[in-house]
């Protein structure tokens, strides 16, 4: 198994140059980059000025200029001699400067990371908590109404996107009855209220959040943990047992139980990667102020520092959580054999 896991270990570095290297030539092409902004906002800003002058400066640049401009945004050379760059400041910890914040990207990442974290785990911890435990109900409670009640809110909430779901919940509890805020973590005067008060004000905050988030992956599991428990419960070793004497309820715990986590288990480690970089829809829909909503700025504004840096962390993260998956399914499974 030492061996095995070296190699994926190993395997890693080729995986991410893959990955980066491909994104990486995509800026280049993708029209609109920071030159193009840079244009462009001072053309409009020429334009509401009411100088043509201004307008056709930007517009006239020479090529001097031009050179001078791809020079200081990184695109004065080809594109592997720029990734080398790139790759070699990024095995150095940095992750260059934001063309936008003109801030260094590690800086505008750790101070939106721990956000991203926070809801990203509590989101997971919720998920397995109920999923799990609704997930063996059904399984037992086949084509029960427990089932059948259970299956129509489980594929509505599968159905939905979590954008969707949490445009509704702000049209609903938040704009129409003011229940719940519309946006933010916590409020203007959070550091004015006691402890107690602003443990409930982050709550408040976050609870139509987690519901978003928690709905698609909810359904999701809980369906996994049916269907596999299911299976096992048809699986001969579990007939034999209970054939011998062994209780459905023992039969279920002691067997059947422990085999049919191997799929939840697998899902922990493709879950890393929303735990560091969140999710770009929801954050932007309720304005937290964590990665996800950081990437989806950086795209729209064309910032591809912060780009490629957030596809930095998400990379690591997605591919040590392959590795964390492998891990627990053969924790959770002694049969399997890494070789």
């Amino acid at each position: 198994m030492k061996t095995y896991f070296l190699r994926r270990i190993l395997l890693l570095i080729p995986t991410f140059i893959g990955i980066t290297v491909l994104v990486f030539a995509i800026t280049r092409f993708v029209p609109g980059g920071p030159i193009e902004q840079m244009l462009a906002r001072a053309q409009q800003s020429g334009g509401e000025g009411g100088g043509s002058s201004t307008r056709g400066g930007s517009q006239n640049l020479t090529e001097e200029q031009m050179e001078d401009l791809k020079k200081f945004y990184g695109f004065d050379k080809p594109i592997l001699v720029s990734y080398g760059e790139w790759l070699g400041k990024v095995v150095t910890l940095d992750l260059g400067t934001s063309t936008r914040y003109q801030e260094p990207v590690w800086d505008l990442i750790k101070t939106r990371i721990p956000v991203s974290m926070i809801y990203g785990i509590i989101t997971l911890l919720i998920t397995y908590s109920i999923s799990i435990p609704l997930g063996i109900l059904k399984a037992v409670k086949h084509k029960s109404r427990i089932d059948t009640v259970s299956s129509i809110f489980i594929f509505v909430c599968y159905a939905v996107p979590a954008h969707v779901l949490g445009i509704v919940l702000l049209v609903v509890f938040a704009a129409n009855t003011d229940l719940f805020p519309m946006s933010g973590i916590f409020s203007e005067n959070f550091s004015d209220l006691s402890t107690w008060e602003q443990v409930k004000d982050v709550v408040w905050h976050g609870l139509l959040p987690l519901a978003t988030y928690v709905a698609g992956s909810f359904a999701l599991l809980t369906m996994m943990m049916k269907n596999a428990l299911l299976e096992n419960l048809a699986a001969d070793y579990v007939r034999t047992a209970m054939a011998k004497g062994l209780e459905f309820k023992k039969a279920v715990l002691r067997h059947a139980l422990r085999n049919s986590l191997i799929p939840l288990a697998t899902y922990v480690g493709s879950s890393i990667g929303i735990i560091i970089s969140g999710s770009f829809l929801v954050e932007f829909i309720f304005n937290i102020d964590g990665m996800g909503l950081l990437g989806y700025e950086a795209l729209v504004q064309r910032d591809y520092p912060i780009v490629m840096g957030i596809l930095v962390l998400d990379a690591l993260a997605i591919l040590c959580g392959n590795i964390m998956s492998d891990f627990f399914i053969a924790l959770v499974d002694p049969r399997v054999q890494f070789e």
